[in-house]
């Protein structure tokens, strides 16, 4: 049902303790994300991007405040126990393919399956028919070496989408890819988003990737600097500019009195 919040983040903090030194990767984080949403995280290396990112999937956990996932609180979860809920409602996309290079394509797409346990005729008929989703029927049983970028990103996706999970995150999904691939790819994901209502979360540092999403959201030094929702590709990417521009304007002051 679209609408029902999904992802619930009220006032997260990150610190990373090295000794001596301690990093707010995070400071104070609050974002609601319902059902159905098309979201794009942006901001520079260093923003806090990826490390809310890695709450969200539960990858890892925060120091303190409250992530509320589908209404159950997580962030005081036990390792195995993220990994369950990374299992059934979390899909992953990253820039690096990380598919098994000995292995088709169908095998690849089918690994999540093995560890739900799930029989082998049925991982076999949901692997073929998430690969033809995704474009490439009749690609099962090429190897990661016998396919182009696009296709293995093709392929990464269609693994993240096996268990059926209500979330999608992915983490600079075309930062290894050319223009052309690229363009690709965010359309594969706004049709998937669109026609099958799954919630995307995107993390991008590029205005042409993030102009495929629906909300807008830029971080710096660890908090939401904007948050904006847009109704076309044409109005985000102008969304996108103003609020990069306004960012870099509003730095310019802090950056000179140093």
């Amino acid at each position: 049902m679209k609408n029902h919040t999904v992802l619930e983040l009220d006032n997260i903090h990150k610190v990373y303790d090295l000794g001596e030194v301690k990093i707010p990767a995070l400071q104070g984080v609050s974002l609601r994300v319902a059902a159905g949403e098309f979201v794009a995280v942006m901001g520079a290396s260093g923003s806090g991007k990826s490390t809310l990112m890695n709450l969200v999937g539960c990858l890892d956990r925060p120091t303190e405040g409250r992530y509320l996932l589908d209404g159950q609180d997580v962030a005081g979860l036990s390792p195995a126990e993220r990994a369950r809920i990374r299992n059934r409602k979390i899909g992953f996309v990253f820039q690096q393919f990380n598919l098994l290079a000995r292995t088709s394509a169908l095998e690849n797409v089918e690994l999540p399956m093995l560890y739900a346990d799930v029989p082998a005729a049925e991982r076999h008929q949901r692997a073929r028919g998430t690969l033809a989703l995704v474009g490439l029927e009749g690609r099962e049983d090429h190897h990661p070496s016998q396919l182009s970028g696009g296709q293995q990103q093709r392929v990464a996706i269609a693994r993240a989408l096996i268990n059926r999970p209500s979330i999608l995150l992915a983490d600079e999904p075309t930062g290894n890819l050319d223009s052309r691939t690229s363009a690709e790819i965010m359309e594969l994901l706004e049709r998937l988003n669109r026609e099958q209502g799954l919630l995307v979360v995107l993390v991008t540092h590029e205005a042409d990737v993030a102009a495929h999403a629906r909300r807008i959201v830029l971080m710096r030094d660890g908090r939401i600097l904007r948050d904006l929702s847009v109704l076309n590709r044409h109005e985000a990417l102008e969304a996108v500019h103003h609020i990069l521009d306004s960012a870099a304007a509003e730095a310019e002051p802090s950056a000179a009195s140093e």
